[in-house]
């Protein structure tokens, strides 16, 4: 058994990325995995509570440009957009949002299962 050290988990690369084609914006995109923080965020995006019931509303408005905006990345790994991007991201073609939005499913475990978890939540 390998047992790992507070430093060792603290260092290692654990946020694959993968390069992109997105023809419609002329080039490729580095689409990596979430931080934990990230991941959180993106779920609690997708969620409102309302305080008069117990139910919970999906928000699915921009999720696409949320998505894409907290995996895209530089070649080192650092977001590319901000919280404050998200619009102006969605504004960009739905065609070219899929594309990046799909990886990024794929490379984060987001799909039907998961979307449905954290409604659920």
């Amino acid at each position: 058994m390998n047992l790992l050290s507070k430093e060792a988990i603290l260092s290692a690369d654990d946020l694959p990325r993968e390069i992109v084609s997105v023809p419609e914006w002329g080039g490729q995109v580095y689409v990596r995995t979430m931080t934990g923080t990230d991941r959180d965020a993106f779920e609690a995006s997708l969620i409102t509570r309302d305080s008069n019931t117990s139910s919970n509303d999906q928000r699915m408005h921009n999720v696409r440009a949320r998505l894409v905006s907290l995996t895209l990345c530089s070649e080192s790994g650092e977001r590319m957009f901000q919280d404050g991007d998200i619009d102006a991201l969605g504004r960009k073609s739905a065609r070219a949002l899929d594309r990046v939005f799909a990886v990024a499913q794929r490379l984060n475990g987001i799909g039907a299962d998961e979307a449905q978890a954290a409604k659920n939540a």
